[in-house]
C-alpha cells in the first residue's frame, strides 16, 4: 500500500473507532516514513497518539505527541492533545503550557481555548481545597 493510501486508511479506521487496527496502520506508515517527512509524519504520530489516548494508554500517547512536536514544532494539535493527557493526570501547569502553545500557533483553536480556561478553573479549585 502506498504511504498516502496507508495514512488515509488509518484515518478512516480511527474515525470508525477501530483503534487497534488504526494504530497498526499508523505504525506501519511511521516505520516507512523518512525522518524529515514533516507534517504527514507528525500527523501520523499525533493520530496514533490519539488512538492510544482513547485506549487510556497515556504514556504511549505522550510519547507519540512529543515525537510529533519534535517532527513538526509548528503543529498545534499535538500540543493540545498532550495538554489533554496532562490535564487528565492533574498536571494543570504543564497542561496550561501546552494549551497556550497550541493557541500561540493557532489563535483560532477553540478547543484549546476552552481547555485552557477549564484547566485554570480546576487548578484554582484544587488550590482552594488544599490539594
Amino acid at each position: 500500500m502506498e504511504p498516502e493510501a496507508l495514512l488515509a486508511a488509518a484515518g478512516r479506521l480511527l474515525a470508525a473507532g477501530r483503534l487497534p487496527a488504526a494504530e497498526q496502520l499508523y505504525s506501519r506508515f511511521i516505520a516507512r516514513c523518512p525522518a524529515g517527512a514533516g507534517l504527514p509524519l507528525a500527523t501520523a504520530l499525533n493520530n496514533r497518539g490519539h488512538s492510544r489516548y482513547l485506549r487510556v494508554e497515556f504514556a504511549a500517547a505522550m510519547e507519540d505527541y512529543a515525537a510529533a512536536i519534535r517532527c513538526q514544532p509548528a503543529f498545534a494539535v499535538p500540543y493540545y492533545n498532550r495538554g489533554l493527557v496532562l490535564y487528565r493526570l492533574g498536571c494543570f501547569d504543564e497542561a496550561m503550557k501546552d494549551f497556550r502553545k497550541a493557541l500561540e500557533l493557532n489563535p483560532q483553536f477553540e478547543d484549546a481555548a476552552l481547555s485552557l480556561k477549564q484547566a485554570i478553573l480546576d487548578k484554582e479549585e484544587k488550590q482552594k481545597r488544599g490539594y
